[in-house]
């Protein structure tokens, strides 16, 4: 499903795109935007690597690998280029995990983010399970004003592969 988005500031037009679970349009057939076919596994490949110090570098077969094992998936677009990303794995009962929100950084502090986690939070698959992860390296302040509490009774631990 489409949204159009428009920011009188700036005077744009977004257009906000929802994705169906494991993103099968955007994964297989790189869509855009109104279905069109614009590459855009290469896109995300480059919104990722321009924008983040932990999500650059990734494969086009492990992105592609990422989107089929996520039930919400949400791109943002400007015309043909990707400005925003953001998807959500979940148990659709008890856990879902917020990963690899994304907003160009040109197009940062103008709303979009937001719109990409409200996206996410009201998908049905993520917005009735009991606990919705996120974690952040330095977004904590965003995170915090869209009701997203700091956990301290948790201590994220992990194991590399």
């Amino acid at each position: 499903m489409c949204i159009n988005l428009y920011d009188s500031n700036y005077m744009e037009d977004f257009i906000l795109v929802q994705h169906a679970t494991g993103a099968p349009g955007l994964r297989i057939f790189g869509l855009g935007p109104k279905l069109m076919p614009i590459r855009a596994i290469e896109k995300l490949q480059v919104l990722l690597d321009e924008n983040t110090s932990w999500a650059n570098q990734r494969s086009k077969n492990d992105v592609k690998t990422m989107l089929s094992s996520s039930e919400a998936v949400v791109s943002v677009w400007k015309d043909t280029r990707l400005i925003g990303f953001g998807r959500a794995t979940s148990d659709k009962v008890y856990r879902a995990v917020l990963w690899d929100i994304v907003v160009e950084k040109s197009h940062q502090k103008i709303g979009i983010g937001k719109q990409i986690v409200k996206s996410l939070l009201s998908n049905t698959l993520i917005s009735k399970v009991e606990k919705i992860y996120i974690m952040t390296t330095k977004f904590d302040k965003f995170y915090s004003r869209m009701g997203f509490k700091l956990e301290k009774n948790q201590k994220l631990m992990f194991l590399e592969n």
